[in-house]
């Protein structure tokens, strides 16, 4: 049996982990580290002689968004500005919109739009926050990722467009109690910005740095082992990447990789990919859903089978595409926000006055129409999270009522969803991919 208030072993243990690397940063003793495991993800490493769990320390179990979180709690907390709105689809709101940024190389370059980067840049530049948590590629190992504190435009630019990697922000907490500055934003996926609401509640020294908390829209995680198999696919070695994204130039984008590879010419892997030579490197690019949608759950971790926040419903401001007509006529890339903090949304009208962001008010009907994941994980998802439960297995907690009870679908479902995962953390069962995975629909 568990103590009541157990430390993150219990997480790992339950398989509940999502690797968001809060935990780390909530240790007063500095007895966790976050690793990259062989199944492709981050787990928390604990050194029992430094962990103060018997003496009744809890903070990283406290502060760990892997075992659920209290979404409505929270939500009231934080957003109680006069005229807020509420949806269970999304939690607490005050308006939603379409944008993108002024800068069209910012706009062309990032997955859809390039708010985030653009508004972030342009609170840098306007003394309005020291600076922001981002993430990018690492350039040293293309299968990972880095995070860090970015305070200059070309920091910002470097994290830009989507990653599809796991992301740990385990330094961020301590980077940001050491950091001269007192107004830090941090930008993460849901999973992120709920540990960041549940640390902030108990550590006011974190409380009092961090002016405002960004999500991105996430239908789902991928493990490393996505962008290993698609390369590898692809006869790309990761080892020759001097450039690497996953969703570049315009709108959806394309995978663009260039490479200095000797021995053996890139060939294009799908009829939606081209290679060519440019300036001395081979160029391999192919579109966003030729390569990523048919890989269905091969690569996504178990714990996004019990997530139910597509929006980011704790975040200040949540951004993500909007792919549903006109806006997906646009092949450049346009961005939906959902704004929850009156500070925030006056700052965002400041950066339109200033022509840096194009920024039309929309209904959030007009958001959730384009988001079809949403309803998948307040619907499906909240049904697998019963299924465990029943079946005895350990599944994160949520103060919701909303909930349906499983279907017949949603137990086939959740085998299929089990037996994809399984392969795709077995690399001598990936022949067994192309056989099984979805068809491309470029449309």
């Amino acid at each position: 049996m568990w103590k009541k208030n157990p430390n993150v072993s219990y997480t790992v243990r339950q398989d509940l982990c999502t690797g968001c690397g809060v935990c780390q940063g909530a240790c007063p003793t500095g007895a966790l580290t976050i690793k990259a495991t062989k199944s492709g993800e981050f787990r928390p490493i604990i050194d029992e002689k430094k962990c103060n769990n018997s003496k009744g320390c809890h903070r990283c179990y406290d502060s760990c968004p892997g075992v659920g979180v209290n979404l409505l709690c929270f939500a009231k907390e934080n957003f109680k500005d006069e005229g807020v709105q509420e949806d269970k689809m999304v939690g607490r709101y005050l308006k939603c919109f379409t944008g993108y940024s002024n800068d069209e190389k910012i706009r062309y370059h990032s997955a859809s739009g390039g708010m985030i980067t653009q508004f972030l840049i342009w609170l840098l530049e306007n003394n309005l926050i020291d600076g922001a948590v981002v993430t990018k590629f690492d350039n040293n190992n293309a299968l990972m990722v880095s995070s860090y504190i970015a305070t200059t435009r070309d920091e910002v630019i470097a994290a830009r467009s989507s990653k599809y990697a796991p992301v740990t922000l385990n330094h961020a907490v301590q980077d940001i109690k050491n950091a001269p500055g007192t107004r830090y934003v941090v930008v993460g996926v849901p999973c992120h910005v709920q540990g960041f609401r549940k640390m902030m509640a108990m550590d006011k020294r974190l409380r009092e740095k961090i002016v405002g908390l960004f999500a991105v829209y996430c239908s789902c995680g991928r493990t490393f082992n996505l962008t290993e198999y698609v390369l590898k696919e692809r006869g790309i070695n990761r080892d020759c990447l001097t450039y690497f994204q996953y969703r570049d130039e315009g709108c959806l984008g394309s995978l663009k990789a260039k490479v200095l590879q000797k021995g053996s010419i890139l060939k294009p892997f799908t009829p939606y990919a081209e290679c060519f030579v440019e300036n001395g490197e081979q160029v391999y690019k192919e579109e966003f859903q030729s390569y990523y949608h048919p890989l269905k759950s091969f690569f996504i971790p178990r714990r996004c089978l019990f997530c139910i926040d597509h929006y980011g419903e704790l975040a200040d401001v949540s951004f993500g595409d909007i792919h549903i007509k006109p806006y997906s006529d646009d092949k450049i890339g346009v961005n939906s926000l959902i704004v929850r903090k009156r500070d925030w949304l006056d700052l965002l009208k400041r950066c339109r006055e200033n022509g840096n962001i194009t920024l039309d008010e929309v209904s959030f009907e007009t958001i959730s129409d384009s988001q079809k994941m949403s309803f998948k994980k307040k619907g499906r998802n909240g049904a697998f999270l019963k299924i465990v439960s029943f079946l005895g297995g350990s599944v994160p907690k949520y103060d919701v009522d909303y909930l349906r009870p499983p279907m017949l679908r949603d137990y086939f479902d959740y085998m299929q969803n089990r037996f994809q995962q399984f392969i795709g953390r077995h690399k001598k069962l990936w022949f067994l991919i192309p056989l099984l995975k979805g068809k491309v629909d470029i449309h």
